[in-house]
């Protein structure tokens, strides 16, 4: 479950990102989308930070091989 939610949080990583790329290109003067996509993409990446410290320290997730 834990590396489920890790994973659909990078891809929702991923889509902030390509999404603030889009409104880069897009909106050339205003920059209030492109502020909110990094908004959203820092705090994505912040919980995949978390969730994974959680999962290290939980015992769910362990250093080495995929399992």
């Amino acid at each position: 479950m834990l590396k489920t939610a890790i994973v659909l949080s990078l891809v929702a990583t991923l889509v902030s990102l390509f999404s603030g790329l889009f409104f880069l290109v897009r909106d050339e003067g205003r920059r209030s989308r492109v502020i909110a996509a990094l908004f959203v993409r820092v705090c994505l990446a912040a919980l995949t930070v978390a969730l994974i410290a959680w999962g290290f320290w939980s015992g769910e997730l362990r250093p080495g091989l995929a399992s």
